[in-house]
């Protein structure tokens, strides 16, 4: 196969069929590249860096891993096996759903730099591929596989967007110099002038109401993942002990075993 022909890195077969056996793996190459990145940023997991900490020349990585969208590629999914879920599907959708979004929200805190990441075409490396199976699994009984993926796209969407303004603030309350609460200090004066100019309403609900805002950010993220996880359950059968039977057709899948859409799935 042609280079242009390799659509991603795990197309690519890791050893050449010829020649002397590699001196080092993708695997170790990664791992330079994201301790890297942990410590300095994305940016900062050029080859050379790299190539220098594992002790090889920079060129010669290039045999191993082709182009720098090949290295991101290797480096997400090497994150992605992270998250644990070992024993999922358990039966407890709920918790296995919570266990994900945990363990997908602990993991953008420990690598900050993957929210630099822009990757919209799936690579289906061995740790996503596995994601892919152990997490659609656990909704896979009661639901087509259409609206599995589209209720696994909605919480992963509220995690990963929830994470991602967690790490875009701390970004931002280090370059400023001050922590969130002498930042918000700050801004009192400002906030309590809006406040009384009486001009708005809402934000003034918000100020004098709103308890959401004064919690951690674990209890925001834990605020909001009952509220995803209370709409997966309104698309679920009435109980989730009682699977849907087998996938005969595309239209048993979406309908249910009545053949009449429930309220949740329906589309209109």
């Amino acid at each position: 196969m042609a280079d242009a022909e390799y659509v991603n890195i795990w197309m690519r077969p890791e050893r050449p069929a010829y020649g002397p056996k590699p001196a080092y793996s993708r695997a170790q190459i990664t791992e330079a590249a994201i301790r890297i990145a942990d410590a300095e940023g994305l940016e900062a997991a050029t080859m050379r860096r790299i190539a220098a900490a594992i002790g090889a020349g920079a060129m010669s990585l290039y045999r191993y891993v082709p182009s720098r969208d090949n290295l991101v590629e290797l480096m997400a999914d090497r994150l992605m096996g992270e998250i644990d879920v070992t024993g999922m599907p358990s039966g407890d959708w709920r918790a296995d759903l919570t266990r994900y979004a945990d363990g997908l929200r602990a993991m953008w805190l420990r690598h900050p730099w993957i929210a630099a990441v822009q990757r919209s075409l799936p690579s289906f490396g061995p740790n996503q591929l596995l994601l892919i199976e152990r997490l659609m699994g656990v909704l896979d009984a009661f639901v087509s596989i259409d609206e599995n993926l589209g209720l696994v796209a909605m919480l992963s969407s509220y995690t990963e967007g929830t994470v991602r303004e967690e790490i875009s603030s701390a970004r931002e309350f280090r370059r400023s110099g001050l922590s969130e609460s002498e930042w918000m200090a700050r801004s009192h004066q400002h906030v309590d002038q809006l406040v009384k100019s009486g001009e708005y309403p809402i934000f003034t609900k918000i100020v004098m109401e709103a308890r959401q805002p004064h919690l951690s950010r674990d209890d925001q993220f834990r605020h909001g993942l009952r509220r995803v996880l209370d709409c997966i359950a309104a698309a679920l059968p009435s109980t989730a002990g009682s699977p849907m039977p087998a996938h005969r057709d595309g239209r048993q899948a979406q309908d249910g075993p009545s053949g009449k859409a429930p309220r949740a799935t329906q589309h209109g």
